[in-house]
């Protein structure tokens, strides 16, 4: 079924869909997707031609339209059975964001179709080597304006989905002098003169999903793919991670979701001490407070996709809040999942380990747990700034 259109009462309807392609298509190849360690193609494809890739964009350059709440219940669903097939979603939006935040008319109409409609991929550009959490303070990627051109040159690493990209935004240093305000963003394609996919990382989970370096040597971006005006991108940057955190926070809800539904299940069929172990007052408890941790993620991240939906003046707060609680409940949620089905949990004839080595990326990547807790903290006591002199 192919989605055209979206009203308000379509909602259910796109989640019945995806629920549908995710028991047929996705879970099945979860498994193989993790062993291979190769970009599903496959679930690329079956993405593209349901619509699902332009569920969160403009309808005016292709997209549905659809609202962000319905983005991130998308994410989730696919993310229950395998976190690498929501990165598809998850990613693309991510690389899209740049030009959807501070792009012109023309840039929409260029890049977002293609995206939208899954004829190519986007990704985004941001750490480096140096410059993880401190992305504005360490960024050494720099962009010189020659002619109608900028050479950029540089590295960056652990890029989600960069090696399969069609387009990639990336950020790189204008101005030294600047700082944070020397820092530009551009529209960068794979064919490109100068640019070349480095090292391609070999991960604990989300393996389907290929994380790599990305090098700039004199690369050449025409003038008019520059994002906004220069020394603007490290604020572009920020905007983006108050609508992709509530993204990987729909992954760590789904990968949460998949393991307390599959543990579940197996407590209620296996059998011990002569009864199943879900009758087990210990393992009753282990389960109860996985439902509890799942639903309060839950909560809070369609609360923070309101605000997306909303452009609420405290987005960044609830990006940050949902980010940090939906990460640490994937990963107690999973470990727990293990706990519950004893040796077979440690056994990859079970999704659950696989589950658990995906949803640690969730406490660090689009901002690490730590970070959150900075974000969430200055909200409540500010910024603290030495005294002049």
């Amino acid at each position: 079924m192919v989605l055209t259109h979206l009203s308000d009462g379509e909602e259910a309807l796109i989640l019945q869909v995806v629920r549908q392609l995710v028991a047929e298509r996705v879970a099945p190849r979860a498994a193989a997707i993790d062993e291979s360690g190769e970009f599903p193609w496959d679930i690329q494809k079956l993405f593209a031609e349901n619509d699902l890739l332009g569920i969160p964009f403009p309808a005016e350059y292709g997209g549905l339209g659809a609202s962000f709440l319905t983005y991130v219940k998308v994410v989730e669903e696919v993310a229950k059975a395998c976190a690498s097939s929501s990165l598809i979603i998850a990613v693309q939006e991510l690389g899209a964001l740049p030009i959807i935040i501070a792009g012109n008319h023309e840039q929409k109409q260029k890049y977002i179709p293609k995206l939208a409609s899954g004829e190519w991929t986007a990704a985004y550009a941001l750490t480096e080597a140096g410059s993880g959490s401190d992305a504005a303070g360490s960024m050494r990627t720099r962009a010189e304006r020659k002619g109608d051109k900028y050479l950029l040159n540089g590295t960056k690493i652990w890029i989600t989905q960069g090696g399969v990209a069609d387009i990639i935004c990336v950020f790189a240093v204008t101005d030294p002098t600047k700082g944070p305000s020397g820092i530009s963003a551009f529209i960068l394609e794979k064919t490109f003169p100068g640019f070349k996919v480095g090292k391609l990382e070999k991960k604990m989970g989300i393996r389907g999903s290929p994380t790599v370096e990305l090098v700039f040597e004199n690369c050449e971006v025409p003038a008019e793919n520059l994002l906004g005006e220069e020394g603007t991108g490290f604020k572009t940057a920020m905007k983006v991670l108050d609508k992709s955190r509530p993204g990987i926070a729909a992954q760590a809800l789904g990968i949460a979701q998949g393991a307390l539904d599959f543990a579940a299940k197996y407590a209620q069929e296996r059998i011990a001490f002569g009864k199943p172990i879900g009758q087990q007052q210990g393992i009753q408890f282990m389960l109860a407070d996985m439902k509890v941790e799942v639903e309060s993620s839950r909560l809070l991240l369609y609360e923070a996709a309101r605000k997306c939906d909303e452009s609420a003046p405290d987005l960044t707060l609830w990006a940050a809040l949902c980010k940090l609680k939906a990460g640490d409940t994937a990963m107690r949620v999973t470990t727990d999942a293990v706990q519950v089905l004893g040796g077979f949990g440690y056994s990859t004839e079970y999704p659950v380990e696989r589950m658990m080595r995906d949803a640690k990326i969730t406490q660090i990547y689009e901002g690490t747990q730590q970070i959150q807790r900075l974000v969430i903290a200055r909200t409540l006591v500010g910024k603290w700034k030495p005294p002049a002199g």
